[in-house]
This record gives structure tokens, C-alpha cells and sequence, in this order.
């Protein structure tokens, strides 16, 4: 296991990039814990999977350093860098039984073969595959062959992180949660540095102890789930993350308020200085029906069930409220409140309004 640093790391694909729109990774730094469940999340082409082989040593940074315990490991390759790694695809031996698809990486580095019994049977135990272990993996189905490879990464105990690939992307919807909940418990129980890669922010909320949110090769923000939930630093963490995401509204500031529609709006705190193109952002959890607020007019409504997604328009601008209990009909006038204390000013893109401090 490692504490691994990313120190001024960048990365262009082009000889010789001229400004930060050249690199698909933009200077990152950071840090993450020996023994910590991490995530990275961001769409498909924002720079994941070339952070990941950067990490990995598939993939030589054009600028900065890789370090796992404060060394530096830039220049090593990948079979020097002591990383698991699982892909989308299970990578297994289809022609060995189960039991040998887990002991191989363990006899290809010479370990005893007590040793490799043992360790084989422990891990067979954790992911409940203990009377698969005769099996030929060729007759697994595909969430199995998948567990497998996990295995093949959980089972040697020198690693120094492993990483995880988008491992659920080819996995059935209803048996997604299975893997989910399994990598999870296998994570408590090993305590090995891993790095979950998805653009699945079910994924990696229930996955991960700290999220990296990346766009367009940078870190946008880096929290808890619950962080970036409760206090999206960007608008587009607040927009990535929920179903639906965050509302996101034009807004005028002046006087050290902020308007929208012609409403002053009440924020969490006080306003940040400074000039550029403002919004308001608030989720829809925190919007709601009331006697007075901003007019709107009901588009449509989504039941879900327990609640609905109530869609409204104020003026040409879309909002979205989740509501439950008594609900308006399409082209109804409504009125919409946001909760001040979850209600915030973005500024080109940035969060520009301060917490209230608690008295």
C-alpha cells in the first residue's frame, strides 16, 4: 500500500503544446491516503483513464512527478510500479479453472504454494465464490468473471494501490449493485489503496471516501459525497452530480446582492467580490412551492413515486423542483422558494459567495 502524490502533473498528447488548451490533463495536484477508497468521475473525454495510465506507467506526464510514499516513480515502468489494475472487460484465463486464474499472479512471482493456497482460499471466501474454485472461468457468467478479475487484483497482499477501470461498465443494471456493494466490503476489509475510474456518479459516490470530479482534464473539485452534494464548488460538479442536477440560473449582482428575474435572492452567505458572469445555483431538493417567490409556470411533473420532479418555467429559464405531497398541474402559475442556506452565487463558473459561519 502507498500514499500516492501527484505533484504539478501535466499532460499533452501534442510535441509541443503551446497553452492549457493543448494538455488533456491540466496541472494537478494532490494527495490521496494510504488505505483510502478514491473515484474519479467526469464524462467521457474529460481525462480519467489518461490520469489512470499516467499512474499506472502505461503513460510517461509531460511535466510534473509521480510519487508513491514520497518517491519518485515517474520513470518506472508499470512491473516496477507494484499496481493491480481491472478493466472494463474481465481479463481471466478462460481455460484455467477458477481457482488457478487467482493463484496466477501469485505463482508467476514465485510465492510458496502454502502460501498461495491460503491466500487464494481467503480471497475465494470474501467475494463468495468458494464453490466456483473448480470451475473453468470459460463457464462463468459475466458478473462472476468479472469478481474473478477483482480477485486476480485483490489477491497478492504487496500491492501498492489498485485501480479500478470503469470495471462495471459491461455488468447487467440489476446486478451492478451486487459488484458495488461487494468491492465496497472487500475494500474495508483489505485496507489497500484503490482508485475507482467511472463516469457513473452512482458508481463512485457509493464507492469511494473522496471523490475527484474532473472536466476538460481538471480537477473541478475534490470532496466527500456528501461535499459535493451540499456544496458544489463548481457548476458543473452541481450539474454532473444528482437526478436532477442542480439548477443553474442567470443572475444580476449589484449592491452586494443577487437578483434573478427581478427577485433579489437570498444566498448562503455574503457575496465574494469580484466581476464576470454570475449565476445562482441551488438543487432542486432545496426548491419548493410557496405562496410567494419567484413566478413560474408548471411545464410538466415526473412522479417517481415517493416524490416528483416538478419542471417550471421563470421566464425562459427552466427549474426544476422535487416536491411531494399535493402537486400543481402542467401550465399552472406556482410560485418557487429556495432555501437560503443551500442557495449560492457562481461566478464564471465558480462557487462566489461565503458560508454562513455559525454563530
Amino acid at each position: 500500500m502507498a500514499k500516492i502524490t501527484l505533484d504539478k502533473l501535466r499532460h499533452s498528447y501534442m510535441p509541443d503544446p503551446k497553452g492549457p488548451q493543448d494538455y488533456a490533463i491540466k496541472e494537478i495536484n494532490l494527495d490521496w491516503q494510504d488505505g483510502g477508497a478514491y473515484a474519479l468521475l467526469g464524462p467521457s473525454g474529460c481525462g480519467k483513464s489518461t490520469l489512470l495510465n499516467i499512474i499506472s506507467g502505461l503513460l510517461q506526464p509531460s511535466e510534473g512527478r509521480i510519487l508513491f510514499d514520497g518517491n519518485d516513480v515517474s520513470a518506472l515502468p508499470p512491473d516496477r510500479r507494484n499496481i493491480a489494475q481491472v478493466f472494463q472487460f474481465p481479463v481471466i484465463y478462460d481455460t484455467m479453472t477458477v481457482y488457478d486464474n487467482l493463484a496466477f499472479p501469485l505463482r508467476n512471482r514465485g510465492v510458496d504454494e502454502a502460501k498461495v493456497t491460503a491466500r487464494v482460499t481467503e480471497i475465494a471466501e470474501m467475494l463468495e465464490v468458494t464453490e466456483m474454485l473448480r470451475v473453468r472461468a470459460a463457464n462463468l457468467s459475466p458478473d462472476n468473471k468479472q469478481k474473478i478479475s477483482m480477485g486476480r487484483g485483490l489477491v497478492r497482499d504487496d500491492v501498492n494501490v489498485i485501480m479500478f477501470d470503469e470495471p462495471l461498465t459491461v455488468i447487467d443494471p440489476h446486478l451492478k449493485w451486487k459488484l458495488r456493494s461487494k468491492l465496497k466490503e472487500l475494500h474495508q476489509k483489505v485496507g489497500v489503496t484503490m482508485i475507482y475510474v467511472t463516469h457513473d456518479q452512482t458508481e463512485a459516490l457509493t464507492f469511494a471516501d473522496q471523490v475527484v470530479v474532473m472536466q476538460d482534464g481538471e480537477v473541478v473539485q475534490i470532496g466527500t459525497p456528501v461535499d459535493l452534494f451540499e456544496r458544489p464548488a463548481h457548476t458543473f460538479v452541481g450539474h454532473f452530480i444528482g437526478s436532477p442536477g442542480m439548477n443553474v440560473l442567470p443572475a444580476e449582482v449589484k449592491d452586494g446582492a443577487a437578483f434573478f428575474s427581478g427577485q433579489r435572492i437570498a444566498l448562503e452567505g455574503a457575496i465574494i467580490p469580484g466581476a464576470g458572469l454570475h449565476q445562482i445555483g441551488v438543487r432542486p431538493e432545496f426548491v419548493s412551492l410557496a405562496a410567494t417567490g419567484v413566478p413560474a409556470t408548471v411545464r410538466k411533473i415526473m412522479d417517481l413515486g415517493r416524490h416528483a420532479v416538478v419542471e417550471a418555467l421563470a421566464g425562459e429559464t427552466r427549474i426544476n423542483a422535487i416536491v411531494e405531497g399535493t402537486l400543481p398541474g402542467p401550465g399552472e402559475a406556482v410560485h418557487l422558494s429556495f432555501r437560503p442556506d443551500q442557495t449560492r452565487l457562481y461566478r464564471d463558473g465558480w462557487i462566489a459567495s461565503e458560508k454562513e459561519r455559525a454563530a
